[in-house]
């Protein structure tokens, strides 16, 4: 028997993971990758009896890659909060799926194992923008507005170092920062500890995010707002958590961060409003390669020439 842990390689993918396998663990292989990296399930070759985890990408996304893993006899336990399309019904599969903007796979893992390893969940939803849900789950462990600042420090730059076209992009690749965070039931004991790692994730967040924060709108309007970065590696490692600060420091308007591409096209991500945290997939999943949830979503390769196309269809859908 063997087992896969398939996971999103941002917060909320590794945070998810981390509380799984501090109360069971698993000497697993592990399959990730940066965080638009999300048709995992094709890179699993399982076998009858081996068990499969997938956590934090969407199942729409994975049909194929599902369908090959539960006709191989494995057993599939899939959890998520972003579009699924439909479920397949299978006694081999066991899912815990719930797309409402206002959670997120971390707060669903958390939920499954009673708050066993909450600060991790914690962080998990800071790293997705669920400041309200995070600040109301951190509520149960009683712990001073400091220690909740570092526990959002922590999950966005964890989220931050998902972002780039490639693993060479990342400070660090998914599996590796899994495996150095995983020794810590709590999170603040990993950041507490002087880890050289944790300096380094902070460091580099701080240093791109001032880099990103002179780049002017492209575009913008009460409703709506487009940022173009270029092609350079901490744009697109910037990509993401750039567009959470836009949201929170401009709640009732909708942005998008669009990254230039070497092959010419763009790198694209929608933040829904914080006051409206609808219709970012829908608006997405509009072009080629689009999907995520209802409050973030991406286009993974937006051509060239419907860059106009996309900033017109982001006002009309906020407006």
């Amino acid at each position: 028997m063997a087992d896969y842990d398939v996971f999103n390689g941002d917060a909320d993918g590794i945070c998810a993971l981390v509380q799984l396998r501090n109360h069971d663990y698993r000497d697993s292989a592990l399959i990730t990758g940066v965080k638009r990296d999300i048709a995992l399930l094709d890179r699993v070759a399982a076998k009858a009896g081996d068990r499969v985890t997938v956590l934090d990408v969407s199942m729409d996304k994975n049909k194929d890659g599902l369908a090959n893993v539960l006709e191989s006899g494995a057993e599939v336990f899939y959890i998520d909060h972003h579009f699924a399309g439909e479920i397949p019904q299978n006694p081999k599969l066991n899912t815990l799926i719930n797309e409402a903007a206002d959670t997120c796979t971390s707060i669903l893992v958390n939920t499954h194992l009673k708050g066993a390893f909450c600060g991790w969940a914690v962080a998990g939803a800071f790293g997705d923008n669920l400041k309200k849900s995070a600040t109301a789950l951190a509520k149960g462990l009683n712990i001073t507005a400091d220690d909740l600042q570092l526990l959002e420090n922590l999950g966005i730059y964890i989220n931050y170092n998902g972002y780039g076209s490639s693993l060479d992009d990342l400070h660090f690749r998914p599996d590796e920062l899994y495996k150095k965070v995983l020794p810590y039931a709590n999170p603040l004991d990993f950041i507490k500890s002087g880890n050289p790692d944790f300096q380094k994730l902070e460091i580099g967040y701080q240093e791109d995010m001032t880099s990103a924060q002179t780049t002017k709108p492209e575009v913008s309007t009460d409703n709506s707002a487009v940022y173009i970065l270029p092609n350079q590696p901490w744009a697109r490692r910037v990509s993401g958590v750039f567009g959470n600060d836009l949201a929170n420091q401009f709640q009732d308007r909708a942005h998008g961060v669009v990254t230039e591409k070497a092959n010419g096209n763009y790198l694209v991500s929608v933040r829904a409003p914080l006051s409206n945290k609808q219709g970012a997939v829908d608006l997405c999943r509009q072009f080629p390669t689009g999907g995520g949830r209802a409050a973030a979503a991406g286009i993974n390769d937006l051509p060239a020439d419907r860059l106009k196309d996309f900033i017109e269809q982001l006002e009309i859908s906020y407006s």
